[in-house]
């Protein structure tokens, strides 16, 4: 799973670090799940003025963007809420589906990130960032 600031690196800022993962999503090398809610928290996000400032910068649109999400995710039903609280509500999607389907979780938000030992510790693979 991608959190939003992680799609953001791999689609719209082409980090570097995150380039192994876009090659892999692109060649089906690796399955990412997300929610119609997670789309809709992109699509939100790109709204923001200094996201669209950036996508002017990388002559990239919205739709552009949504349609790298589409091609590359697969959309699965939104998770049960999971006994584990992220600090930030807005995050607590990633946890619950992380959970739900013992999915490995790439972000870059501390709030998720300070749950890793725990999420372990109840079969999630990986939390962390492919920037470190």
């Amino acid at each position: 799973m991608l959190d939003t600031n992680i799609v953001l690196d791999v689609f719209l800022f082409a980090d570097p670090a995150a380039q192994p993962l876009r090659e892999a999503l692109i060649q089906a090398r690796i399955r990412w799940i997300s929610t119609a809610p997670m789309r809709e928290e992109l699509a939100r996000v790109l709204g923001y003025p200094h996201i669209a400032k950036r996508m002017d910068f990388y002559q990239r649109s919205a739709d552009d963007l949504l349609r790298d999400f589409d091609a590359n995710s697969q959309t699965v039903e939104v998770a049960t809420r999971a006994p584990l609280r992220c600090k930030d509500p807005d995050d607590q999607c990633f946890i619950d589906l992380a959970l739900a389907n013992q999915a490995g979780l790439l972000s870059k938000d501390h709030a998720v990130l300070c749950m890793a030992k725990r999420l372990g510790a109840l079969g999630v693979p990986y939390v962390g960032t492919v920037l470190t």
